[in-house]
């Protein structure tokens, strides 16, 4: 049985598409089956990974829009044991087609039980927005990531999220097994950062992963290439954090 992963803001900039993809990366490096699914019409995760949206025959769209079988998008990136269900950027129209659709919100869940149990993890890039999109990957997911920026403004869109959750619980009875925060863009020369991490480590309700992912070029430059850092530059403190994340992803123990 997967591990169902939703990694999302409402923010964007916060890291949540370069975590997808290296997250998956080092999850598939410690021997783990791992699909991602792009669910951001940008489809930034997609190219990230080597891929054209528009050199694509299907996409995620075409799943959600009951076109073709889950199994007939996924592609294999060029790591062994990563796969993808790539996005494009049609999948915008998502929001409007599923307006008057009875359950709208449980499209990708009820899509993704016939290829579930082929992975340890599946990992779902969520776009920066609270629509309904976004909604699907929530009501699918087991556990969320919200990679949060050390920024001043990012406690503020942490609550939007969070207040996400109180609705999906009150409306869905929606609970999630997890709800992990992930500090991104740490600068260890910035005092404003500094604070930040003390801050969100003293007063969030929910649990601050251990790892810190630094602000790294390498992670900034590696999407243009279609690699991920592991690939592109496995040496490099990006890596090393998100080699360390996918170690304590892997470890956490569910209680």
């Amino acid at each position: 049985m997967s591990r169902i992963i939703a990694i999302a803001n409402e923010k964007g900039g916060s890291g949540k598409t370069t975590t997808a993809v290296n997250l998956g990366a080092f999850l598939a490096k410690f021997g783990k089956k791992v699909l991602l699914i792009d669910l951001d019409p940008q489809a930034n995760a997609t190219i990230s990974l080597g891929f054209d949206p528009n050199n694509l025959t299907f996409s995620l769209y075409n799943v959600l829009s009951d076109e073709v079988n889950v199994e007939d998008v996924i592609h294999k990136t060029s790591l062994f044991n990563f796969d993808i269900l790539p996005s494009h950027q049609d999948l915008a129209g998502i929001n409007v087609e599923f307006l008057q659709k009875d359950k709208r919100e449980d499209v990708l869940k009820n899509k993704l039980f016939s290829v579930k149990n082929y992975y340890d993890f599946i990992l779902i890039d969520s776009p920066p927005s609270l629509a309904i999109l976004t909604l699907n990957g929530l009501v699918a997911a087991q556990e969320v990531i919200i990679p949060i920026q050390c920024e001043f403004f990012s406690k503020f869109a942490l609550s939007d999220i969070l207040s996400i959750f109180n609705i999906l619980k009150k409306n869905l009875d929606k609970n999630f097994n997890l709800i992990f925060g992930l500090l991104t863009m740490y600068d260890k020369r910035n005092r404003l950062s500094r604070q930040i991490v003390k801050e969100m480590r003293d007063s969030l309700p929910v649990t601050i992963l251990n790892t810190i992912i630094p602000r790294n070029v390498k992670l900034a430059e590696a999407p243009q290439y279609g690699k991920t850092i592991l690939q592109y530059d496995p040496g490099s403190k990006g890596a090393r954090a998100y080699e360390m994340l996918a170690e304590e992803i892997i470890n956490f123990k569910i209680y």
